[in-house]
Formats: structure tokens, sequence, C-alpha cells
């Protein structure tokens, strides 16, 4: 099935088509997973650069090739890479495409997919750039909203915690931009309000949003997409440990309430772990869902959908 794209950089750049055609190929490969695999992708390889820490998105990107037959080639950290030397990220991209026939890439700096992209001879992935986009994560979410709640338009989503360097509420408030009658309410403190990007793109498409430092407004919400503050998007130290702990999701806020609750991981304690057991509590579902995500991108990019 076709994609209107080569090279996955941004949420900004899926249409609606995109997004519903990569929606019926992962839950095919859902299928596919419950028969432990298939060989489409043998003989493909995939090159896995992951150059910021990373457990979910890089152990879902290699489970995935390795489920449809294809193999993995990886480079962990600047350190161990000729980055650390002094290589360009074009160089790089430009070498690693003679060897695999698609990347994936994680990297601290924004807009390192956009000049990776650039250049790539094979099929790109950006699994994230610094507090710039994370899609594929944004298309696990989207998947995941509508399994839980049988639909993604007209939904009311509220996002709480570290919004102004998140990258993952970035992507997936661009992504939810291209659904019907969608609603935010943003919750943060001010230190950690949505940057403009987001704000100034919800006005120019008439998606209403609140926003509040107070979680209590999002519990009445459809989806209420948690996340952590990032200690490594701190320049000041103390101002990460002042502002870590400002909201924290405990079973009583949420029990018995319709709300699904979702969150990128890793948490730090802003999900205390009696929500784990409530039914509505959706965040290793959602971790899971990035295999079949992932299953179906690497596939469709391959031309083996």
């Amino acid at each position: 099935m076709p994609l209107s794209f080569q090279h996955l950089i941004s949420t900004k750049q899926l249409l609606r088509k995109d997004t519903d055609t990569i929606l019926k190929v992962a839950a095919e490969m859902e299928k596919v997973l419950k028969k432990g695999g298939d060989d489409r992708l043998h003989g493909k390889i995939l090159a896995a650069l992951f150059y910021e820490p990373s457990t979910r998105t890089r152990l879902s990107f290699e489970t995935a090739m390795q489920r449809l037959g294809g193999e993995l080639v990886t480079a962990d950290g600047f350190q161990f890479s000729s980055l650390y030397k002094g290589e360009s990220i074009e160089d790089t991209i430009k070498v690693v495409g003679q060897y695999a026939d698609i990347i994936a890439m994680r990297h601290p700096e924004q807009g390192s997919a956009d000049k990776a992209a650039s250049v790539s001879p094979v099929p790109f992935i950006n699994a994230g750039d610094g507090p710039g986009q994370h899609p594929t994560q944004a298309l696990l979410d989207l998947y995941t909203i509508q399994a839980e709640c049988g639909r993604v338009d007209g939904l009311h989503i509220a996002m709480v915690g570290d919004l102004r360097y998140g990258r993952t509420v970035h992507s997936l408030s661009f992504l939810l931009g291209l659904y019907k009658n969608i609603r935010f309410t943003f919750v943060s403190p001010h230190e950690l309000t949505m940057p403009e990007k987001v704000t100034n793109f919800l006005k120019e498409q008439k998606i209403p949003y609140d926003e509040t430092d107070k979680i209590d407004a999002a519990l009445g919400c459809d989806v209420l997409y948690m996340t952590r503050v990032q200690e490594e998007r701190f320049a000041d130290h103390s101002e990460y440990e002042r502002l870590k702990d400002k909201y924290r999701l405990t079973a009583s806020q949420v029990k018995g309430k319709k709300v699904v609750v979702l969150h990128p991981l890793p948490r730090v304690g802003e999900i205390a772990t009696d929500v784990d057991a409530l039914p509505n509590a959706a965040y290793f579902r959602q971790v899971r869902n990035g295999v079949p995500v992932r299953m179906a991108l690497l596939a469709m990019l391959l031309g083996d959908a």
C-alpha cells in the first residue's frame, strides 16, 4: 500500500490517507505477530542508529524488523561512532545507506532528522530528534487511542506534564490535527507549557484547547496522556528538581472513570504503580502497540506491506 512519503521525519508531513493506511496495515500486522511473524523482509537490513538513550523505541524497531524476517546493524552512542570524530550527520547517513535498506535514527539534536533524510539513499525514519519530533511514537499512540476508544474523531485529549520539551506530545498534537472535532486540555506548570509551534498550529486549524496547571481538569477527558519531566532537557538541574514532582496520578483519581490513561514511558513517579492494575491504564498495551505499527512502517517503506 503506497504512502505519500519515502522518509518519515515529522507527523506534520502525514496525510489522513497515510494514517488510515498505516493503522489498517498495523492491524494486519497484529495477525502476523500472533503467528510468530513471517519472512516478507528476508534479505533486508535495518540500520538502527541510536545516539541518545532508548529502550522501547529501539527494541520495538528491532523486534519489528526481526518479526518480518529482516536483519539489523546497529550503532550506539556518540563515543562509539564517527560522529565523535567530527563526521557530519549527512556523511554518516550517506555511508550507512550503502550498508542497509532502511535507516531509523535517534539523535539529541533537533533538526538532525531533516539533515539525515535530505541525503539518505534509502528510506529514513526519525526515531526522535531531541525535543523536536517522534513520529512513530505518535502513530503508535494514535493506534492505541483508536483501539482503546473505538474512534479518534470527536475525542477530548488531555496532555499533562512536560509539554514544552516533550516531543511525543508535540508529534501527537500535530497528528490529531488530521481528525475531526478534536479538543485538547494542556496541563503543565508555567515553565513547561506547550510551545507556540503547537498552539499556533491548533489556532490555524481552529482546534480548541485549554491551558491550566491543575490536573483535575484532565480527569474528565476521554484520553489522559501523562508525560515525565525530562531531566536531560534542563540546563539548570535545580529547575528540574523543582518541577519534576509537580504531577502524580494515583488510582483514586481515575478509578471508575472512563478516561484512558496513556504514557510514552519511562515514568519516574508521575503515575503511581497502583494505577497499573486499573482497566483504563493502557500504557503497557501502548508499548506493545509499537511493534505492529513499526512493522507496518518498515514493510510499507520497503514495498512489502
